[in-house]
């Protein structure tokens, strides 16, 4: 039972930046911008915040230093995205190309400032940010072994992210027009809407979702941070294209690309995969293997928004 729980308690730390970081992608996508960048922007958003803690760690410590962690990883994220969203709506510039540029740049950008402030590209941190066990909710038999005991509140963050994204994407009318820019734009101007605003709209919130997520995908599982998110922003698109672009099936998507990199990094401490015999390079492409199965499989069936990628120009009807 002790190793189911562990499994859970893996698998949901490694589904909750996936979750945020596609979820993030899916706004983006909803609008009308492909936005492949998640990758860059986690990597940007996790290098500036987890910077900040570096420095003020000395002087704060435990939630209260996470929580502002978190907001500069958002608002990190949002302002490498403005570059993507200025390229793809105004310049109209071929969005792949933009999202690909961000990947090679922030990397680099992370290298030479870590350096440049410390001498070396990797910054080192404190864990203070685990919940060994939370009051009443932990005793909870089951729940509170995999939610409430060795937590962390980038989990709990996450799950209301997602209650939140579904709220605005179905409930608002910002969520109506989202959608409608990313389907039929000129429609959408037709009526009043300004697609320009509600499309960099959409790329803010992806690059603050993808910004956080970067953060959430470190502090869990490492003391350190090396300019380098281990591709989780391309396994959030993954995730966004298996979740068809919607909130609750990217959150299944998340759960199940969790358990396989679960799988990967953790299956020394499960026994029954330690006693296959199985050589550990097996495991360690588990996430990547399952990726381009499950893409095989339904690419085809997978319906993104029809002017997604499509640069929107109002003079052209």
């Amino acid at each position: 039972m002790n190793t189911i729980f562990f499994i859970l308690r893996q698998t949901l730390t490694f589904s909750i930046p996936l979750l945020v970081v596609a979820l993030g992608g899916m706004f983006s996508e909803r609008s009308g911008v492909v936005n492949i960048a998640l990758e860059g922007i986690m990597v940007f958003g996790a290098f500036t915040s987890i910077l900040f803690i570096n420095i003020v760690e000395d002087t704060m410590s435990g939630q209260l230093l996470l929580l502002l962690a978190i907001l500069i990883a958002g608002l990190a994220g949002i302002l490498i995205s403005l570059l993507h969203a200025y390229a793809s709506i105004n310049m109209k510039a071929n969005q792949v190309i933009s999202g690909t540029a961000i990947n090679l740049l922030t990397p680099a950008v992370a290298v030479y400032v870590a350096r440049m402030i410390q001498n070396v590209q990797q910054i080192n941190f404190n864990n203070t940010f685990r919940i060994p066990h939370v009051p009443v909710l932990g005793k909870i038999p089951g729940l509170g072994d995999v939610l409430f005991k060795d937590a962390y509140i980038t989990t709990y963050l996450g799950i209301a992210i997602l209650i939140v994204s579904a709220i605005v994407l179905y409930k608002t009318k910002f969520g109506l027009r989202l959608r409608a820019c990313g389907e039929h734009p000129h429609a959408a101007d037709s009526v009043g809407i300004n697609v320009y605003k509600i499309r960099y709209a959409g790329v803010m919130l992806s690059g603050m979702l993808g910004g956080i997520g970067g953060l959430i995908f470190v502090i869990p599982t490492s003391t350190n941070f090396n300019a380098t998110v281990a591709g989780y922003g391309f396994l959030a698109l993954a995730v966004l294209i298996f979740g068809q672009w919607k909130p609750m099936r990217i959150f299944f998507a998340s759960l199940f690309f969790g358990l396989m990199k679960t799988i990967a990094a953790t299956y020394s401490s499960i026994p029954f995969l330690l006693n296959l015999g199985v050589p550990n390079t097996f495991f360690k492409m588990t996430p990547f293997v399952a990726t381009l199965i499950v893409l095989a499989f339904t690419s085809k069936k997978s319906q993104a928004p029809k002017a997604s990628g499509v640069p929107y120009d109002k003079s052209i009807h």
